[in-house]
C-alpha cells in the first residue's frame, strides 16, 4: 500500500507498507497432499528418494556390466530395494554417434508413474566387433 504521511506540504514522503496476500486454502491443501503422497514424513521422503536413486544406479550399472545394446524405445519394470517395490521406466534414445545410446532411468513409488523419485541418465557403448 502506498500513501502520503501527514507532514507539511513541502516535506511529504511516500510511505510503503508491505502486503502479501495469504495463499488460497486449496493451494495449501494440494501442496500438503503432494508431499504426503509418497511418505508421511520428511525423513521418509528422503529415504524413498535415496532408495529410488539406488534403483536407478543399479539399472545403469547392470546394463554397463552386461554390455547391453538396448533397442530404442521405452522399457518398464519393477525392482525391490530395502523391502519397497519401485517401478522404473527406461527411455533409450539414439545419440549423434551411432556407437552410443543414451538411457534415461526414472524411478517411481507405487502404484503408478505420477511423480519420479529419481531420474538418472547414462550411456551404453556398442563396441566394434572383432573380425576373425
Amino acid at each position: 500500500m502506498i500513501g502520503m504521511n501527514s507532514m507539511p506540504a513541502g516535506e511529504r514522503r511516500l510511505v510503503f507498507a508491505p502486503y502479501a496476500p495469504p495463499l488460497p486454502f486449496t493451494v495449501e491443501l494440494s501442496l500438503g497432499a503432494a508431499r504426503s503422497a509418497v511418505t508421511a514424513s520428511p525423513m521418509g521422503e528422503l529415504r524413498a528418494r535415496m532408495l529410488a536413486g539406488w534403483v536407478a544406479e543399479n539399472r545403469l550399472a547392470e546394463h554397463r556390466a552386461r554390455g547391453d545394446w538396448l533397442p530404442l524405445g521405452i522399457q518398464r519394470g519393477s525392482e525391490r530395494e530395502a523391502g519397497i517395490e519401485f517401478a522404473w521406466r527406461e527411455e533409450i534414445i539414439a545419440t549423434p554417434h551411432p556407437a552410443f545410446r543414451r538411457i534415461d532411468v526414472f524411478v517411481f513409488a507405487p502404484p503408478g508413474e505420477s511423480r519420479a523419485l529419481a531420474h538418472f541418465t547414462g550411456f551404453v557403448v556398442n563396441p566394434p566387433r572383432a573380425v576373425k
